[in-house]
């Protein structure tokens, strides 16, 4: 099965897995959070996102999903990065989350982390566009 680490700004991971379980999911069997704490060293984190990366992963690679491209989290994981071995998406939200847990069985982690990404764009709507029968009317005096 491939691992899923959710890499995260503050508290913010643990909260879109708590979430998520509120939600369904297939199995919460090797999905963990690492949070990122400001008074960490850069040092510090890097030693502990290569401590999780390596609890996460059974044989078939990690799947790390940061929160905010550009971000400390994202930027750590980069370094990470091997094909077949550790991908990243960001930009999380709870979708793509609960679509990477889902589909991880039946994907290698190429495909899953295309299929993560492409759930979180597909869930982004504006509501007033997608549901333009449900707007209130706006007074024109």
């Amino acid at each position: 099965m491939i691992g899923i680490l959710v890499l995260t700004h503050g508290s913010l991971g643990d909260q879109f897995i708590e979430s998520a379980r509120m939600i369904g999911l297939n199995s919460e069997e090797s999905v963990t959070a690492l949070c990122v704490d400001p008074s960490d060293s850069p040092e510090q984190l890097k030693d502990r996102l290569a401590t999780a990366i390596k609890r996460a992963n059974s044989g078939r690679g990690v799947l790390i999903l940061t929160d905010l491209f550009g971000g400390t989290p994202t930027n750590l994981s980069i370094s990470f990065l091997a094909e077949g071995k550790v991908e990243v998406v960001t930009g999380l939200n709870l979708p793509m989350l609960i679509k990477a847990i889902n589909s991880r069985e039946i994907n290698d982690l190429s495909d899953l982390a295309r299929l993560t990404a492409e759930a979180g764009k597909e869930a982004i709507f504006l509501a007033g566009t997608a549901m333009p029968a449900r707007r209130p009317k706006r007074d024109r005096r």
